[in-house]
Formats: structure tokens, C-alpha cells, sequence
């Protein structure tokens, strides 16, 4: 991978992540601005808007994980992988986009948060992994790589039958990735059904924030 350029630092003093309330909410306020979204990311945490104007800054216990040796593949997704390409990097907006359709549940990706992350990717920060079929992107997901770290931030898939399985392949093409570029550990915030069944596990607050700063040292 190139080089990220390095974004003027933040102007904030972001609190630790330790104080977070019991739905994992740390702080309000800041900016999106690159070095306030990277000194976050290291110091355990990531923003979802509340409301219609204000930042939250976030840090769950539990913390779902994918462990990168623990990455599970099952035969029916073993099938899949082989009727998609997996792409990095080629549409980031229109994987973030797809993320924030606000026809989808619980939809919180505004247009604040594409042109931010888009800073980030522009700068070689964030990343996208894009799965198509007969060259149509039909799942995908996007996060933040900061050396060892990825923190995932959302996912997508289309309707079946294109899409079966689509976000699936991006989670085990982002493992692959990893693998392969020396990452460290992979963060997807939240353990959820559909992300357990890949291997996701949960672990503490306090054993994240430990391997969020070995992986990004």
C-alpha cells in the first residue's frame, strides 16, 4: 500500500475512551475533519451522528472483533465467493452511498460523513471493498486502515438473488486483505447475528483499546 498523507492534527482533546456511558457513548461535539477521525480511531473510538447536527463518539463493551485467524467460511458462502469479483478502492463514494441508503434500517450515513470519509480516502486513509456481479456492484463495505488497524464501518448487499451473500464475500475479501498486508485486527463494532456466523466475537473494552494500540504503535 502507498503512503497515507499525514492531515494537520486535531484541534480537540479527544476524551479516553474508559469513560464511555452504558450504551458506549464517550462524547458529543468535534469535527470530522481527517486528524479528529484518526486520533479517534486510535484512541478506540468512531462517531455516529446524533440527531440531525451534533457528533457522537462511541466506544461499546462489548466490542465485536474479527479475528483474522478466525475468519469462518461456510460451504454455501464457500459457493458464493466464486460468482463475485472483489474490488478495492474503485467506487469509495458509491459504496458509502449504498451504506446510507435511507431506505435501510437504522440508515446514519449523511452527506457530513461521505464527504469526511471521502478526505480520508482521498488521503489513502479509508478504504472500500467492492463486490460486483457481471461487473455491477452489488455488495461492499468501507472502514479506516491505520497500519496494523482496519475499523469497519458499514457494509451493504443488494436484493437477492444478486446480492445473496454480496457483503459476506466483503467481509472474507477484507480478511484476505489483511492477511496479506500485515493487518492486525479488524474491527467491526457491533457482534451481530449476521457477522457471528463469519467468526465475529466480542471482547472488552479494555482488551480493544490494548490491541488498538499494539496494532497502530
Amino acid at each position: 500500500m502507498n503512503r497515507p498523507i499525514e492531515p494537520e492534527p486535531t484541534r480537540w482533546r479527544l476524551p479516553s475512551a474508559a469513560g464511555a456511558d452504558e450504551h458506549g457513548l464517550v462524547a458529543v461535539g468535534a469535527d470530522l475533519e481527517p486528524g479528529t477521525l484518526l486520533a479517534a480511531y486510535q484512541g478506540g473510538l468512531f462517531p455516529m451522528p446524533i440527531g440531525r447536527r451534533r457528533i457522537g463518539w462511541w466506544s461499546p463493551d462489548p466490542r465485536g472483533i474479527l479475528p483474522l485467524d478466525g475468519l469462518h467460511i461456510s460451504r454455501s458462502l464457500s459457493r458464493s465467493l466464486s460468482r463475485f469479483e472483489v474490488r478495492l478502492d474503485t467506487c469509495f463514494t458509491e459504496v458509502m452511498r449504498r451504506c446510507g441508503d435511507p431506505r435501510r434500517p437504522h440508515g446514519w450515513i449523511n452527506d457530513d460523513f461521505i464527504a469526511a470519509y471521502g478526505r480520508l480516502h482521498d488521503m489513502g486513509w479509508a478504504h472500500s471493498i467492492e463486490v460486483f456481479r457481471d461487473d455491477v456492484l452489488v455488495g461492499g463495505l468501507y472502514g479506516v486502515r491505520i497500519k496494523g488497524l482496519f475499523a469497519g464501518e458499514s457494509m451493504f448487499h443488494a436484493d437477492p438473488p444478486a446480492g445473496t451473500d454480496a457483503s459476506k464475500v466483503a467481509v472474507a475479501a477484507t480478511v484476505h486483505w489483511l492477511r496479506d498486508t500485515g493487518g492486525q485486527l479488524f474491527d467491526v463494532q457491533w457482534r451481530t447475528d449476521h457477522l457471528t456466523t463469519l467468526g465475529v466475537v466480542d471482547i472488552s473494552r479494555t482488551e480493544y483499546l490494548r490491541r488498538v494500540t499494539a496494532a497502530t504503535c
